[in-house]
């Protein structure tokens, strides 16, 4: 699977760089046309098909499929949007090569069992739709007729991942050699349907090295993750501690814990205070269990972990930011989470100011250079930490990355498009999940999943991608009705198939 997601002005780059090498835009427009067509024919092997056409290059891979179409023997009729702007010689080409039914926009009448090719705007739409092409999208929709869209679905907006205004529903979104910001972000994704990725000859002139967005897969992380070898004991796996709250607030931390076992991580410990400490041992098998009474007290603790996992019902207390920041200062790879992120509301720059400490210890101790703290706010908890900036920024994307550069941290947005940000710039967008995760305790799962990845030696960076993946596959597995509870046996099958995987094929 090509993973890249390229913005607009990146794939109109490589486009351009494909009319000067001499791979004409009229050979690109009919190698698009004659996929979209393929796609359909595909998938929706019978009924009516109503193309829409627009005035752009959008409406001539329109015009090219629907050729294609006819010469299916397909029953096709094309539905023009007239325009004052003045065609390109290539959507004239088109336009001239058609031999089916073309009639106005405006006379298009959906009936159960039609299929509609989407072709009246693409990736250039800078605007809402409005008069006739709203009209009609709005009828459409309320048909309830199946949609095939090319590039992206008509009125959405395609690096911001958000409609202009009225925009179709898709059921397949057929797009030309990456992904665009539309097709991974929502609500613009849910409105592309599934999509799918075909080259039509400019993919070569895509530049892969420099490329800093991508698709969440397995392919971009599951060759470094850590597997045991004959020689492994359990210290040598990794040990990882897990910070709780008090004894009403230990089962957060429990979840992550568990989640920490599970991934690999030879030894796990539950730290918590005194008074807790009943509790957390009465409900822990292979966790082990030990308190601590201040932050000073958890830093000597904490001495010989790998990685810590601190904020799940820690708080949002004076002692959880002492406790962080002890951490931290201390160069500790960290995953912090829920209440160890909302104690730094309004206050990112000190939280940066600590990693910058923290890495300055890290180098003195022969530590790997990079991030090593990972933050896994969702929407709220990232307002808090900085308030407006995703509100003023073009997508979730772009807020996601300039937190992680300002921080000096991995950051992992939450969410049904959760993205994830290094320091550096690099970013990735994970889908591979499903909405019944939204349930109290699996934030908690996740963030001890990315800890006890680290904890066995991953990078920050690819602990979060492969947590964030392994967490939403686990999901899909434990399917409807699941709880929090229910992800440990389903990340054990996911761990299961991750090491078949690695160990059966070269990824």
């Amino acid at each position: 699977m090509n993973a890249l997601i390229l913005t607009t002005e990146e794939v109109r780059a490589a486009e351009q760089m494909a009319a000067r090498s001499g791979l004409s835009l009229w050979t690109l427009m009919q190698n698009a046309g004659r996929a979209c067509a393929d796609v359909l024919a595909e998938r929706f092997p019978s009924g009516r098909v109503l193309v829409l056409a627009g005035p752009g290059n959008n409406g001539g891979d329109a015009l090219v499929a629907a050729e294609r179409l006819c010469a299916m023997g397909r029953d096709v009729s094309v539905f023009e949007l007239t325009s004052k702007a003045v065609r390109s010689e290539d959507v004239r080409l088109a336009s001239e090569a058609l031999s089916c039914p073309r009639l106005p926009l405006g006379q298009v009448r959906p009936a159960p069992g039609d299929i509609v090719l989407d072709g009246l705007y693409g990736a250039g739409l800078s605007r809402p739709l409005e008069g006739e092409a709203a009209s009609v999208i709005e009828l459409i929709n309320a048909a309830r007729v199946r949609v095939v869209a090319i590039d992206l679905p008509s009125g959405v907006s395609a690096d911001t991942g958000a409609p202009w205004g009225p925009a179709f529903r898709a059921d397949i979104t057929v797009t030309f050699g990456a992904r665009k910001p539309a097709h991974v972000l929502q609500p613009a994704a849910s409105l592309c349907g599934r999509v799918v990725v075909k080259d039509i000859g400019f993919e070569r002139f895509l530049d892969h090295a420099s490329a800093l967005l991508r698709c969440n897969e397995p392919e971009l992380w599951a060759h470094r993750l850590r597997w045991p070898t004959a020689m492994c004991h359990k210290h040598s796996r990794g040990r990882l501690a897990v910070v709780s709250g008090g004894p009403s607030n230990t089962g957060a931390a429990r979840l992550a814990a568990a989640a920490g076992l599970r991934s690999g991580a030879g030894v796990v410990t539950l730290f918590c205070p005194p008074h807790a400490l009943p509790v957390a041992a009465g409900a822990l098998k292979a966790v082990m269990v030990s308190t601590f009474s201040d932050s000073e007290s958890l830093e000597a603790r904490t001495d010989r972990a790998d990685a810590v996992v601190i904020g799940p019902a820690a708080g949002v207390t004076p002692e959880t930011r002492a406790h962080v920041e002890a951490l931290l200062r201390a160069g500790r790879p960290a995953v912090l989470d829920a209440d160890a992120i909302s104690v730094f509301s309004d206050d990112a720059k000190a939280l940066a100011l600590l990693t910058v400490n923290g890495e300055a210890v890290r180098e003195n101790e022969g530590a790997p250079k990079g991030a090593y703290v990972v933050l896994t706010p969702h929407i709220g908890e990232f307002e808090r930490l900085r308030p407006g900036v995703l509100e003023t920024s073009p997508n979730r994307i772009t807020a996601t990355v300039s937190t992680a550069a300002m921080t000096g941290c991995v950051v992992l947005l939450k969410g049904p498009d959760t993205v994830i940000a290094a320091p550096d710039g690099r970013a990735v967008v994970n889908t591979h999940a499903t909405p019944f995760l939204a349930t109290a305790g699996s934030g908690d799962v996740l963030a001890g999943l990315i800890g006890g990845l680290m904890a066995q030696g991953m990078d920050a960076f690819d602990a979060a991608c492969a947590g964030a993946w392994m967490h939403g596959d686990a999901g899909l597995r434990a399917g409807p009705g699941m709880t929090a509870e229910d992800l440990d046996a389903s990340l054990r099958q996911v761990i299961q198939d991750l090491y078949l995987r690695c160990h059966a094929t070269v990824i």
